[in-house]
Formats: structure tokens, sequence, C-alpha cells
């Protein structure tokens, strides 16, 4: 990477875009291991927006839902070998769910890429940009628990301070 510095101003000459996931937003049942990974990566760029930002460096966050790549098909997806009796009803729901949603995603890979261009080019790019109307529905739900939760225990909450 170069550094370009006019009159002690960096100019902009990179982005750092982070592929997510919703589920960085949400957990999904019987996935918790993949969205512990995305709740990270999640946590992580938005700590490295704040450290990174000072250089210049514009970051985004990309969360999407379902985009119709190969994630689902059998060569790339791994299911439990030693399931556990008491969540495999649910484990097998789960499979066939994925399984079913193989094919049938309804995002567009082609046009993901051609928004993350589009976002590269702004000057000021979203700090998180999400993917997808099914990642958009995801997001203002998630926004609207949170609210929810945060006004039911406002009072509770706020009294904890000495």
């Amino acid at each position: 990477m170069q550094e370009v510095v006019t009159q002690k101003k960096w100019l902009r000459l990179w982005d750092i875009i982070t592929i997510s996931s919703t589920a960085g937003l949400v957990g999904y049942t019987c996935c918790s291991a993949y969205a512990a990974s995305k709740f990270g990566v999640d946590g992580w760029m938005e700590s490295l927006q704040t450290e990174v930002e000072q250089f210049g460096i514009k970051t985004t966050i990309v969360n999407p839902c379902f985009f119709r790549t190969e994630l689902l098909t059998e060569e790339s997806t791994n299911y439990a070998n030693h399931p556990i009796d008491d969540y495999n009803e649910a484990r097998m729901q789960e499979m066939q769910f994925w399984k079913g949603a193989n094919a049938q995603q309804p995002g567009d890979p082609a046009k993901l890429a051609q928004a993350l261009i589009t976002i590269t080019k702004e000057q000021n790019p979203p700090s998180r940009f999400l993917a997808g109307a099914d990642a958009v529905g995801t997001a203002e739900q998630v926004a609207t628990t949170l609210q929810q939760q945060a006004i039911a225990y406002r009072e509770l909450s706020s009294s904890l301070a000495y």
C-alpha cells in the first residue's frame, strides 16, 4: 500500500470490504458456530473502522442474506457426522430447509458484485451494507427487537449506577 499525504491530510486510496452474513446480526437454529464467527467478524470490523478511519481508510461490513452461490451445494455444506439425539429432530428440519434452499436463493451474486463496485466509488461508503431485501428485513427485525428490549428494561437498566 502506498501512503499519499498532501498538506498533512490522507488521501483515500483503498477500502476494506468484509463479507459477513445476516448471521452476524441474528442467530439461526443449528447454526451457532457459523453465527458466532459472523458476529465476531462484525465486531472486529466495527472496531477496525474506528482504528483506521484516521488514515482515510473506509471500511464496509456486508451482511448478505441468501444469494444463489454454491454455499448450499452438497460439496460445500457439511453436517455433523455424530448427531446428538436430543437435537436430531431440529437438525433434520434444518437440513431439509438448507437442502431445499439450494439454487432457490433470491439474491443474484452478479448484482451484489456490481453493488459493491458502486459502493467503493462513493466518497463516503456505508460502514454497513445490507445486501438483499431479506437482509434489510432481518436488520429491521433485529433493530425492532433491540428497541423493545431497551424500552422494556430501561428503568431497571438505568438504576444500576452507584
